[in-house]
């Protein structure tokens, strides 16, 4: 599938995209996940560090791309390491997007079916979601941006509301002492906080959508800089109202903070269902981005039309969705999903960055 010059993005909407796909049930699971390694209220300082990291990736990432401007990973990686060399990772980046999609759809169903809509059928919720991302990923990248773009202010607003008056539970004192267990376990959790902020390796994808792919680094930075204020800022509210034993108990932290408050005088006293259908939406974010990313591969791969492709892998992310028999087995969904990113992410792009300056891959110009 050759790109259509008409279906292109410009900088800021290439960075909103980055946001969305970054947020999801990070935001409701990233506490829980690194009080499980840091066992400290050092917690933010993982986080900080992970975002630290998570740039260096983003950096290089887009280093890579920009050899390529015009052209999605799916095409160039077989300009890197062959053909079949680079159709088989171009499988293996499809495969995760497509656990990616069943992940996100099954997390939105244990969520939705928990403080919602308890009793109805799994299937129920997960079809209308797919659905409704099929007719916006029918007309391409334009019409997803242009969405994202309605979608992303709502939920940074509101989850500034939210935590502004959630203010009232917190104390310091459950975030202190700092580093009061020295560095070591703030290290062990950067590993949870650099998949949290997993998303950016889009770009590999995405640079070629660009007006001004030469921006492309400008875009990700923003893309992964607010995602990890919004995860500071989360991290350090969670753990100040709650505390780091708490926590760790809890599968959902963030939204157990919402509900553990109300705000009296106000159009809505309690805020957890509202936030919940602003979470949903931006759900829906991610499982859209990474349904219509696995699309696009399958068509570039096959060189053919995408259309068929985005029907054809909807049996497939349902079956995927189904698999997990209960909570834990989808959080094993979601390490399967960031065990992948970390080849993906961390090692890859790299290695194929290094492979394309010993080859004397040249920058292309046109821009």
């Amino acid at each position: 599938m050759i790109l259509s010059p008409k279906d292109r993005i410009t900088t800021p909407q290439a960075s909103i995209i980055v946001i969305n796909y970054i947020l999801g049930t990070g935001i409701l699971t990233l506490p829980r996940v690194v009080s499980e390694q840091v066992k400290t209220p050092d917690i933010w300082l993982t986080v900080m560090l992970g975002g630290v990291i998570a740039i260096i990736e983003a950096i290089i990432i887009v280093k890579l791309s920009e050899k390529f401007p015009k052209k999605t990973f799916y095409q160039y990686s077989q300009e890197i390491v062959g053909k079949w060399g680079g159709k088989l990772l171009s499988l293996f980046f499809i495969c995760n997007f497509l656990i990616g999609c069943g992940f996100h759809l099954r997390s939105l169903v244990e969520v939705t079916s928990y403080f919602l809509l308890e009793g109805t059928p799994n299937w129920a919720i997960i079809m209308p979601f797919m659905w409704v991302s099929l007719y916006l990923m029918w007309g391409g990248i334009n019409p997803i941006a242009r969405l994202f773009e309605i979608i992303l202010p709502i939920t940074v607003i509101l989850f500034l509301i939210v935590v502004s008056l959630s203010l009232k539970l917190f104390e310091i004192d459950n975030l202190l002492p700092v580093l009061g267990s020295d560095i070591l376990p703030v290290l062990k959790g950067i590993k949870s906080t650099t998949f949290a902020l997993s998303g950016f390796e889009v770009m590999l994808f995405l640079v070629a959508f660009m007006n001004q792919p030469n921006k492309a680094k400008k875009a990700v930075l923003i893309g992964i800089l607010i995602p990890l204020v919004l995860y500071v800022i989360t991290v350090v509210i969670v753990i100040g109202a709650l505390s780091v034993e708490v926590v760790e108990t809890r599968t959902w932290p963030t939204l157990d903070l919402i509900r553990s408050f109300e705000s009296t005088g106000l159009i809505f006293e309690r805020f957890d269902s509202l936030v919940l259908v602003v979470w949903i939406m931006q759900m829906f974010t991610s499982f859209n981005i990474a349904h219509y990313f696995a699309s696009l591969g399958l068509s570039q791969l096959f060189q053919k039309d995408i259309h068929p492709f985005m029907y054809g892998s909807i049996p497939i992310i349902y079956l995927i969705a189904m698999t997990p028999k209960n909570i834990n087995d989808l959080f094993k969904l979601g390490d399967v999903a960031d065990n992948n990113s970390l080849f993906l992410v961390s090692f890859l792009p790299l290695l194929l960055l290094i492979i394309s300056k010993v080859k004397g891959v040249k920058y292309e110009t046109n821009l």
